[in-house]
């Protein structure tokens, strides 16, 4: 069965047809994400959103500023459960706390998420030896964890209240139920899969061995922790009535930010905006569309800034220090030119 799967998935692979699929997909997401916000933003009344903007408590944007702070230091735990399980303990914490924190929050702004924070972090790491095959592994297991979070955040409120998804994908409710009780049996049966023995994907220095059933249901919770304080910031600054309740919040926060991820747009901008006008309809959507937007000023922008003020302090303080190794090695060898300057390297 899993080599009949194998073959089909290298068959697909080698025809190009995942990819095009995947293109197929996102344009489809996109399209259907314009018309749905075209009609929900058509009669939207553009002062009335920014007056809730300016009506907002200050308290709930900064509770809710504290959850985002919350959720994006659970996110240094991706890299730092993902560069052990390859082998490299010697890594510390705070370059993977820089190397998570500076590639989601770029990659969540710029899109193509895999690429742009696949380069950003291969920049970090490999100032410690850190190779682009190690990097593609740590963005792999990074991206496991995200997956394994979504998929048991998204199963569980499905399951406990599956009407919230109804309100987005138009599938009767307990078909949603169904949906979820399979999500969830497929978890724990990758749990089990993996617990058994040691597992591995890919090939030769490609391969990856995934972690086993303990440090999967770790996974698991980084995951969960994640997104609970990512959908506690969107959902302190939703409108106060009706109040639908922290899970139905929950669920089509996440919905919509698999959506947004799926369609590769940058931030999911229009796509998750349209999932949440749609999933919470009920609300007024004036007030939720200021919500929407001091969450993407918390969520995005301030981390992006952040991130690049960062990255631009790190790349000083690295070509400082590589100016001083220049200086003293032509000092201690005058009249040579200096190998790096002759090799064009930067010393970074």
């Amino acid at each position: 069965m899993l080599e009949a799967i194998r073959r089909a998935i290298s068959f697909l692979r080698e025809k190009q047809i995942l990819h095009k699929l995947g293109v197929l997909i996102s344009v489809a997401v996109i399209g259907i994400a314009c018309y749905m916000l075209y009609h929900k933003l058509r009669n939207i009344d553009a002062a009335a959103v920014f007056r809730a903007m300016k009506e907002t408590e200050p308290r709930l944007i900064m509770l809710s500023a504290l959850s985002v702070a919350a959720g994006y230091f659970t996110l240094t735990f991706y890299d730092w459960f993902a560069v052990r399980t390859i082998g490299r303990r010697d890594v510390p914490y705070r370059i993977n706390a820089l190397a998570a924190f500076t590639s989601y929050s770029i990659g969540h702004n710029v899109g193509a998420s895999v690429f742009t924070g696949g380069a950003v972090r291969y920049r970090i790491y490999s100032a410690w030896d850190l190779s682009a095959v190690d990097v593609a592994k740590i963005v792999f297991l990074a991206g496991l964890t995200f997956w394994l979070g979504n998929l048991a955040v998204l199963g569980m409120g499905i399951a406990y209240h599956p009407e919230a998804a109804s309100a987005i994908n138009q599938v009767p409710p307990w078909m949603n139920r169904i949906l979820a009780y399979i999500i969830l049996a497929g978890l724990v049966g990758y749990v089990v899969w993996v617990w058994m023995k040691p597992r591995s994907v890919g090939r030769g220095p490609w391969s990856v061995v995934l972690p086993g059933g303990p440090l999967t249901l770790l996974q698991i919770a980084i995951g969960i922790i994640d997104l609970g304080f990512c959908a506690l910031a969107m959902y302190m600054l939703v409108p106060a009535e009706p109040d639908v309740g922290f899970v139905v919040v929950a669920v089509v926060f996440v919905s919509a930010t698999l959506l947004g991820f799926a369609s590769h747009s940058p931030g999911g901008l229009g796509v998750f905006d349209a999932a949440m006008l749609v999933g919470l309809e009920m609300m007024d959507q004036e007030q939720l569309l200021a919500g929407m937007l001091l969450f993407r000023v918390l969520y995005y922008l301030a981390p992006f800034f952040i991130s690049v003020m960062l990255l631009t302090l790190r790349e000083l303080i690295i070509g400082s220090r590589s100016k001083k190794l220049q200086a003293v090695a032509a000092d201690a060898k005058p009249g040579v030119g200096h190998p790096l300057k002759e090799h064009g390297r930067s010393g970074a």
